[in-house]
């Protein structure tokens, strides 16, 4: 091989290395075409990331990936040629981590339930304020505060999630929770152990103010922070899609210390991918610091 001009084999890799970094474009401005507005998340998500079965993205995947390989071929046959087989190397690369990293964000999807939101006790739901619900209604959430929510029953539902439909989402929350006598370790479970944070020797005031400060230190906006009644909501937007979901905390007196109960709730979308359990369990370990 030599480094000498590869003609348009080097033509044909510089073409496969600006297809391989236009997939990197079209899935940041997917992402980030939702986060400002520009299309709904049904668009910016549903149709231009897509998955395996539907959508663009596995499109632009496949072009890029297609063409990477022919150019690490042709710059390879005949007269190799050294900066053709560089440019068709890099093209490969870079695909070959969008593309992982969309199979992968498909197949997290899958395997955890298609569930929306995350609460310490199902049994006595936190309720949102006015506030929070005007906010939610304002903003076009189409996923509703429920205190028994249920999975939808459709076919894709159905094909992807089998026996899910129907069920009712503290069902399913607490079957993917950590239960040591199901799991060895934690990391082995879906969803971390999600219950009320009892501090016994904890009062409410100071309770109520290690949870308004842990708010605070994440930056989130502040919708209700109200001592009198124990409420703080706040919302979360996320990075690049800018979806919104919704923490409400619920501190109440318990014997003489006190009990801190949280739920976390997406705006829109089916599946969380985990993230709002994960948050809840995260925000417990937290707070319960705060408070050694």
């Amino acid at each position: 091989m030599d480094s000498q001009d590869s003609g348009w084999r080097g033509k044909f890799a510089g073409f496969a290395l600006g297809l391989s970094i236009f997939a990197v474009l079209w899935f940041a401005v997917a992402a980030l075409g939702t986060k400002f507005g520009v299309w709904d998340y049904g668009f910016g998500l549903g149709k231009m990331m897509g998955n395996v079965t539907a959508g663009y993205g596995r499109f632009v995947i496949g072009a890029a990936a297609l063409a990477s390989i022919t150019a690490i071929v042709v710059s390879l046959v005949a007269a190799p040629r050294k900066r053709a087989l560089m440019l068709s190397l890099g093209a490969l690369l870079i695909i070959a981590l969008v593309g992982f990293r969309w199979m992968g964000f498909q197949l997290n999807a899958l395997r955890l339930p298609p569930i929306h939101e995350a609460q310490t006790d199902w049994s006595m739901p936190i309720q949102p304020s006015q506030a929070l619900l005007d906010v939610r209604t304002a903003a076009k959430a189409s996923n509703a505060v429920e205190d028994a929510p249920t999975v939808p029953q459709a076919p894709g539902i159905e094909k992807n999630w089998p026996g899910t439909g129907g069920r009712l989402v503290s069902e399913l929350q607490e079957e993917a929770e950590y239960d040591p006598a199901r799991q060895k370790s934690p990391k082995d479970a879906l969803y971390p152990a999600i219950a009320p944070l009892i501090e016994p020797a904890v009062s409410y005031d100071m309770a109520y103010n290690a949870v308004l400060e842990t708010v605070k230190a994440h930056g989130w906006e502040i919708v209700t922070a109200d001592i009198e009644s124990g409420r703080i909501e706040a919302t979360h937007t996320s990075g690049w899609f800018g979806f919104k979901d919704d923490i409400l905390f619920r501190i109440a007196p318990e014997g003489d210390g006190s009990r801190i109960d949280i739920r976390s709730i997406s705006r829109v979308g089916l599946s969380d991918l985990g993230m709002n359990a994960r948050r809840v369990g995260g925000l417990l370990t937290e707070i319960d610091g705060r408070l050694k």
